[in-house]
């Protein structure tokens, strides 16, 4: 079967290359352009383009699925379209243009968490159970009807990278699975069931860390934003980044009652305190430095003993 693939980070990278090697002709594929990165803001390609240059396919590079992308589209035939963290949506005329029409590879169990950040807002929710479902691509967000699915339990060590990650490799094999049945006609489309929620994009602000909440709360708003966009708190008034975190351990020795937010040396980082018990933190990166130990912090941090302020 003859299928445009469109999609742009890491995650979308292991379900091009279990569709190329279930032996489907990918006639060529749709990535956002060369974004700028690291320091020194080099022009870089998406890990979709360095990887279909890898399988020698044909790529079209787009920052949206406008007229000249869905010319270039058509003039490669394909029988079904697939996305998979592409970044734009697909809309008419493109959306009717393949025979099999568009499937997409999404990080949930809809209709739980349509939208840009699935796992992030899982994970920030609390959700300790996720997974990913392919469905049909129609006008409505993340709507349509779902074709195949796999469940996740999310392991409490796990962030958002980590969990995201994990779900790319699972879900790609589940996505050959289902344009094989495409092909092979034998696919079964069931509708959403259940009341949707929403997990909207992610901004610096979804990243600030509030002690007041308790500690399960804080570790999961922590997962939920690492890596991207980062977890933050205050340090008189300044961001404070927050890299490593974790509850302590059952056999760990805790320093006692600690207020939110008071800060206080632990054998592997430091103790930050919560509303219920101190969360452990492990890798701290301060406003215009390198980022560090938390322990190392704490030893040069000249009186600090409170974060959020």
């Amino acid at each position: 079967m003859r299928i445009v693939f469109g999609g742009t980070p890491d995650v979308a990278v292991p379900s091009l290359r279990a569709l190329h090697a279930a032996g489907h002709d990918i006639a060529c594929v749709v990535t956002r352009p060369d974004a700028p990165q690291g320091r020194k803001r080099v022009l870089t390609p998406s890990p979709v383009a360095v990887s279909a240059a890898e399988l020698a396919l044909p790529v079209v590079k787009a920052a949206r699925l406008d007229d000249d992308a869905t010319a270039r589209i058509a003039q490669a035939r394909p029988d079904l379209g697939v996305v998979v963290a592409y970044g734009g949506l697909v809309r008419e005329p493109l959306l009717s243009l393949p025979p099999h029409g568009w499937i997409n590879l999404h990080f949930s169990l809809l209709p739980r968490w349509r939208g840009a950040a699935p796992v992030q807002r899982a994970l920030m929710a609390g959700d300790r159970v996720t997974g990913a479902a392919v469905f049909r691509l129609v006008p409505e967000l993340d709507a349509g009807d779902v074709l195949g699915e796999l469940r996740y339990d999310i392991p409490e060590t796990q962030t958002a990278g980590d969990v995201l990650a994990a779900l790319g490799e699972r879900g790609a094999h589940l996505l050959a699975d289902v344009a094989r049945d495409i092909a092979a006609g034998t696919a079964v489309a069931r509708p959403q069931r259940g009341e949707p929620t929403h997990a909207a994009k992610l901004t610096i602000d979804d990243g600030l860390i509030d002690w007041d909440q308790p500690a399960e709360r804080v570790l999961d708003r922590f997962r939920g934003v690492t890596p991207e966009p980062g977890a933050h708190t205050l340090l008189d008034g300044t961001r404070f980044k927050v890299l490593a975190a974790r509850l302590p351990d059952a056999d760990e020795a805790l320093s006692g009652p600690t207020a939110p937010g008071e800060v206080r040396p632990s054998k592997d980082g430091i103790q930050v305190g919560t509303a219920t018990r101190p969360i452990v933190v492990e890798r701290v990166q301060p406003a215009g430095k390198p980022a560090m130990s938390a322990a190392d912090w704490l030893r040069g941090a000249r009186g600090a003993t409170r974060l959020g302020a």
